[in-house]
């Protein structure tokens, strides 16, 4: 079984999806870090990576083709990636959703640590990390539309929609494995 998450900058996507890996003796696969390590090796910040990809597909591309050959070598691990729930249309395709004001405030306290996400520059204030969301999922969804007409956002496309605004992370694993197993049962 091959589960794929996506969702809203902030909304949890990988504290759930490590946990929901954990509880099911998973493997979990983050495709933006490879993204971001890509864009540390080209001496760029994520935001500009991603602003690059607008014209250049291979930085969507490589990524994708490393994801759907492990789709089809690999089974049983929990993958985040903005298009899994297309690449691998196999999977139990879940989407995570926030509240945009409350997920800049969670990546801001994040960030207050330390800069761990590679944000275009050290954003000081939740309106600017509202506004760095914004402008990822721009991006995102024209290198998408552009390269796949694709949009990752559209519910449609998902089995499991979770909105985690007013939830803990453990009401939203809780919530998450119940439809897993409920999905497994009547596959």
């Amino acid at each position: 079984m091959i589960i794929s998450i996506n969702g809203t900058p902030g909304s949890g996507k990988s504290t759930i999806a490590k946990k929901i890996a954990l509880a099911l003796g998973y493997t979990h696969y983050y495709m933006g870090a490879i993204r971001r390590d890509t864009a540390r090796k080209k001496d760029m910040t994520l935001a500009e990576y991603n602003t690059y990809g607008e014209t250049h597909p291979e930085t969507d591309l490589e990524v994708d083709e490393y994801l759907k050959k492990l789709g089809e070598t690999t089974d049983n691990f929990v993958i985040e990636s903005r298009t899994s729930w297309y690449l691998l249309p196999q999977s139990i395709k879940i989407f995570i959703t926030v509240d945009p004001k409350i997920g800049a405030t969670r990546v801001y306290k994040e960030l207050q640590k330390s800069n761990y996400r590679n944000e275009d520059h050290i954003l000081n204030s939740i309106s600017e990390v509202l506004k760095s969301h914004t402008n990822r999922m721009a991006s995102d969804k024209l290198r998408y539309k552009k390269y796949y007409n694709i949009d990752y956002t559209d519910p449609k496309n998902f089995d499991f929609i979770i909105d985690t605004t007013n939830l803990t992370p453990a009401e939203v694993l809780k919530k998450t494995l119940t439809f897993i197993k409920e999905f497994k049962q009547n596959a």
